[in-house]
């Protein structure tokens, strides 16, 4: 059985080189350019909160919110860390955009067939045995990679030696847990973390009540999944026509 992988990110250790977003940016093709935050083309951002630089990206759930509000099975956790996601899948419902409490799904707004974009923390080179691009990049070691347990032994190490850490490390209950933990020297409430309204539940169990109490979902669940069904299929066509140039925009 695979051993789960994490990132850590050590607030206190981050000097805002933007390295990571470079990275990242290159490697999924995008501009390479300091975003202002999470969109379709910046999957991670450095985020300025005073003195502090804050990197921000999907956390990679234990139990994720997204995954248990997808209809189709296009997100999932996999048993490595990642929560990975299957384009071929999508049916662009957003449900995942609307469950996540750290909005971190975005979608393709401009484009003709657009698909959820989200980190997916370097699934590929993860199953190769290989570090993230972001923290291969990164030149302090502000944010790392390994084995889970291995980072957490690591991140309490850092903050019982060196003292002026806060002591806490955010990402080993919040949520359920997470798959991206971060240390500071600064209280996270501070630098813009979202706190658990309820303790350390897990969000699937929050999101399956939401649902539940949506009569809508129930009464109009299986005309819609229909309807999404069949533009997703258009989407795909769509796509699939402009790649060759035959599409003409005739609805056809």
């Amino acid at each position: 059985m695979a051993k789960k992988k994490a990132i850590l990110v050590d607030v206190k250790r981050c000097i805002g080189c933007q390295a990571c977003e470079q990275a990242c940016e290159q490697a999924h093709g995008f501009p390479v350019e300091h975003p202002a935050g999470l969109s379709d083309k910046a999957l991670t951002f450095v985020d300025q909160k005073g003195a502090k630089s804050v990197r921000r990206m999907c956390l990679h759930c234990e139990e994720p919110a997204c995954v248990s509000a997808c209809l189709v099975g296009a997100l999932h956790k996999t048993p490595e860390g990642p929560v990975a996601y299957d384009a071929s899948k999508c049916m662009g419902c957003r449900y995942c955009m609307i469950a996540c409490p750290q909005s971190v799904p975005k979608y393709q707004w401009t484009k003709l067939a657009p698909y959820m974009k989200k980190c997916d923390m370097c699934y590929d080179r993860v199953k190769e045995g290989k570090p993230t691009v972001c923290a291969e990049a990164c030149p302090v070691g502000a944010t790392t990679f390994g084995d889970r347990d291995e980072l957490i032994k690591e991140a309490w190490n850092r903050i019982r030696t060196e003292g002026d850490y806060v002591p806490r490390i955010y990402g080993t209950e919040e949520f359920g847990g997470t798959s991206v933990l971060y240390i500071s020297d600064v209280p996270f409430e501070q630098l813009g973390f979202v706190m658990p309204p309820t303790g350390n539940e897990p969000l699937p169990m929050l999101s399956a009540a939401a649902l539940g109490e949506s009569p809508t979902v129930v009464l109009v669940g299986g005309s819609m999944l229909s309807a999404l069904y069949w533009i997703t299929r258009r989407r795909k066509a769509v796509a699939e026509a402009e790649k060759f140039g035959k599409f003409e925009g005739k609805g056809k």
